[in-house]
C-alpha cells in the first residue's frame, strides 16, 4: 500500500522538512522532501504522489500557486502548512484548492491525523462498490441522467461531455449525490469537506460551489447543482455514482 501513501513535503526550512519528513517516515507514509517549487516540479514529472504538503512563502514561487497547480492538473490533496494566520491567508488558500490549512508550530501528531484521514478517504473511495442513486421514477424520465467516477473524479454530463473535479469538489458532488433530490444542510456539508463550523467554513463551501460552477461555462446543460436558501445544497437530477 506504500504507492498509495506516497506524499511530498514543499518546506524551505531545512531543520523543519526533516524533522517532519522523519517523523511521517515513522508513522508508515512513503515521504519526499523538497526545499522548493522547482524541485516539486522535477519530483512531480518523475513520480506519482496522493498529498502534498506546501508552505506558502517558498523562496521561488507562492506556494498558492502550487496548490493551484496541483488542483488543476492531479488528484492529489492538499495540505497547506504555513506560519501565514491570518483569515485572508486562510481564504486565500481554500480558494487556490487546500484541503486542510494548518497553521506553524504544530504538533506533528495532529499533522500526521490529518494526512491519515485524508489518504483514508482517498483509498476508500477506490475501493467502494458500484452505488446507483435514484430519485423519483418519473423525475429520471424527464431528466437527463449525470455520472460521477470515483477512479479519476470526473463528472459525466448527460452528452458525455466530462468535467474534471479536484479532490474537494468530488467530495462536494459525492456527498450531493448520495443524497440525489434531498438538501444536503450546510452544516453537514461544511463537516463533512473538513471545514471548519464558523464564517470561514461557510465562505469556504460557497466559494468551492462557486468554482464548481464556473466550470459549466461552454458546456450543453449546468450542473444540477442548487442553493436552497438558509438551508443547503442539493444535486437536482438523478445521478450514478461508479
Amino acid at each position: 500500500m506504500a504507492e498509495c501513501r506516497r506524499v511530498i513535503v514543499v518546506e524551505d526550512d531545512r531543520d523543519f522538512r526533516e524533522s517532519m519528513v522523519e517523523y511521517l517516515e515513522l508513522k508508515g507514509l512513503d515521504v519526499t522532501g523538497v526545499e522548493s517549487a522547482l524541485e516539486f516540479y522535477q519530483r512531480m514529472s518523475m513520480h506519482k504522489y496522493q498529498l502534498a504538503i506546501l508552505d506558502i512563502g517558498l523562496p521561488d514561487q507562492n506556494g498558492l500557486v502550487l496548490a493551484e497547480y496541483i488542483r488543476n492538473n492531479t488528484d492529489m490533496r492538499i495540505i497547506m502548512l504555513t506560519a501565514q494566520s491570518s483569515l485572508e491567508s486562510k481564504v486565500n488558500a481554500y480558494k487556490a484548492g487546500a484541503d486542510i490549512y494548518l497553521v506553524k508550530p504544530i504538533d506533528f501528531s495532529e499533522l500526521s491525523a490529518s494526512i491519515c484521514s485524508k489518504l483514508r478517504r482517498l483509498e476508500a473511495n477506490q475501493f467502494l462498490p458500484h452505488v446507483r442513486q435514484t430519485g423519483d421514477p418519473a423525475l429520471e424520465n424527464k431528466q437527463p441522467q449525470w455520472t460521477l467516477f470515483r477512479n479519476n473524479w470526473i463528472l459525466c454530463l448527460p452528452t458525455g461531455e466530462e468535467i474534471k473535479l479536484t479532490s474537494k469538489e468530488f467530495d462536494l458532488v459525492e456527498r450531493l449525490a448520495l443524497s440525489s433530490n434531498t438538501v444536503a444542510l450546510r452544516t453537514d456539508l461544511v463537516k463533512y469537506l473538513g471545514y471548519e463550523n464558523n464564517e470561514l467554513g461557510n465562505r469556504s463551501l460557497d466559494a468551492l460551489v462557486h468554482r464548481l460552477r464556473l466550470k459549466q461555462d461552454g458546456i450543453k446543460y449546468n450542473i444540477p447543482l442548487k442553493t436552497v436558501h438558509g438551508s443547503g445544497y442539493i444535486f437536482s437530477a438523478p445521478i450514478t455514482i461508479v
